[in-house]
């Protein structure tokens, strides 16, 4: 592994919104950083104010860490490729980084969802186009305002060699992130991707005013539709016990600082998908997840009923008052079947 002359491992993270702005701070307290954004812009008034106003405001950018809208000054010399695009610009990015990064460098895939059509989680994207790469996962619950301000976030870190995860596990520890390591790629993978799915539902409810009874319900009976669609991925349950499953998907379903939640909560108030999208003025990985997960129930013959409701009130075949008494009015069952 490539080292600067005192032995730090150098990374570069890739994207510029507010939850690769948080990695490159938290990372940066112990490693050299370049955080790259296409966006010239954003860019020059980071530099200028060292603040990603934008996005993550309030928190500071050390003057270590260069900023450039060059890829290949970013990627020059890294050890470590984080990827912190939304999932929907992740094939374009690593296909433009690949051409450019050296061959030892390990990738951090962050990003949450599934690929439009190909129905690919952000892992199986990097093997399509860099067979032979060394990656790991990051998920779990962590909201970028927390890793930029250094408070405790614990999270999963995933890969098939434990030795990738420790490339980026110490410079995550040292700005703040304690890792817990996790083989369970896909598993990890999954719970990321479906979790935004339910928060939409989540906020939904919150905003028809069904009671917290009936949220926290809903949340717990998600967890079973995310972990059944894992299992049948090839993952593992337990999995969805921890950090990446139910940690990632309780932050979600209930913190107002939740992108997925509020967007659930502004179709819930009876906002269209256009107009609670406008309103966010953020990416909401659910959107696109909700269609993708329906599909992938479908074909697996994965019963998940809170995920396709999702999917049939963001296309407008039902509100999300008629989602509400579908699903409660659904025929009794045992719990565990």
């Amino acid at each position: 592994m490539l080292q600067d002359s005192e032995g730090a491992v150098k990374f570069a993270v890739i994207g510029g919104g507010a939850w690769g702005t948080a990695l490159a701070v938290a990372m940066a307290r112990s490693s050299p950083v370049s955080l790259y954004s296409a966006n010239s812009d954003l860019v020059s008034s980071i530099e200028i104010h060292r603040e990603n106003r934008r996005y993550l405001p309030g928190v500071v950018l050390k003057e270590q860490i260069q900023v450039t809208t060059s890829l290949c000054s970013a990627l020059d010399g890294a050890d470590g490729v984080v990827m912190a695009v939304p999932t929907k610009g992740l094939r374009r990015a690593i296909e433009e980084c690949e051409t450019i990064v050296k061959a030892s460098s390990a990738y951090l895939i962050t990003c949450k969802g599934f690929e439009s059509r190909s129905g690919s989680l952000p892992f199986q994207i990097l093997e399509s186009i860099v067979p032979k790469a060394s990656y790991a996962v990051l998920s779990g619950p962590s909201f970028a305002k927390d890793v930029g301000e250094k408070k405790p976030t614990l999270v999963s870190l995933a890969a098939g060699d434990r030795s990738v995860s420790d490339t980026f596990a110490d410079a995550l520890f040292k700005g703040g992130v304690r890792t817990y390591f996790n083989h369970d790629v896909t598993g990890v993978s999954v719970g990321g991707a479906t979790k935004n799915v339910i928060a939409i539902a989540a906020g939904m409810g919150s905003a028809l005013g069904v009671g917290a009874s009936a949220v926290a319900a809903l949340v717990t009976r998600g967890l079973s539709e995310i972990s059944r669609l894992g299992v049948a991925l090839g993952a593992e349950r337990e999995t969805f016990m921890g950090l990446s499953g139910m940690g990632d998907l309780s932050l979600t379903c209930f913190s107002d600082l939740s992108r997925n939640r509020r967007l659930g909560h502004s179709l819930g108030s009876g906002r269209s998908l256009l107009e609670a999208e406008e309103a966010l003025g953020q990416v909401a990985e659910g959107v696109n997840a909700a269609n993708e997960v329906k599909i992938l129930a479908d074909r697996l013959g994965v019963e998940m009923p809170i995920s396709v409701a999702v999917s049939k009130v963001l296309t407008a075949e039902i509100s999300p008052d008629e989602a509400a008494r579908q699903l409660y009015a659904r025929t009794l069952r045992s719990e565990f079947n």
